[in-house]
């Protein structure tokens, strides 16, 4: 079950969102919104209220004559309850 959340994302906009509470993290690609729960709660002692998924999909990128493909990813915006924190993101 640890296996389903890669890592946290920390970028200046989740450094903002989890100024309301919201984490961000980047997560495996088959996950459902009721493992990532499952997941954040048993990995950070914390009682989550709602997941959120966001799906990137890949993107073609091109570099003068090569051209490739940037992979797509899986996110979620994890809402804890309030009054909880984690501390993965300086503030």
């Amino acid at each position: 079950m640890n296996f389903i959340l890669k890592y946290p994302l920390i970028t200046e906009k989740a450094t903002l969102v989890a100024l309301q509470g919201q984490y961000l993290f980047l997560v495996e690609d088959h996950a459902t919104k009721p493992e990532i729960k499952k997941a954040v709660e048993k990995t950070y002692k914390v009682s989550v209220t709602q997941v959120q998924i966001v799906n990137t999909r890949p993107k073609k990128r091109h570099l003068g004559p090569s051209s490739g493909v940037k992979a797509g990813y899986k996110k979620a915006y994890v809402s804890l309850k309030k009054g909880q924190k984690l501390d993965i993101i300086p503030q």
